[in-house]
């Protein structure tokens, strides 16, 4: 399963499930240290693993879609 870290609140991170859009919440332990908001989460072996591919494409993507809002005609 996907993940999305949506945010941070107290000791909880506040996820959203890739495929369902529901959102859940898990202990900040519960996480590998790196994760920070934004990150793609994959759940796998019973732990969450950072997916640094994934998360970069989907930065860009995102970046380039307000690239493209700014952008003059």
């Amino acid at each position: 399963m996907k993940f999305i870290i949506d945010r941070f609140e107290g000791n909880y991170a506040i996820l959203q499930n890739s495929e369902t859009t529901e959102m859940s919440e898990i202990e900040k332990t519960e996480l590998p240290d790196e994760a920070k908001e934004g990150d793609v989460l994959l759940f796998e072996g019973g732990e969450f693993v950072v997916d640094n591919e994934e998360t970069m494409r989907r930065a860009k993507r995102i970046a380039d879609k307000m690239d493209s809002i700014w952008e003059e005609d």
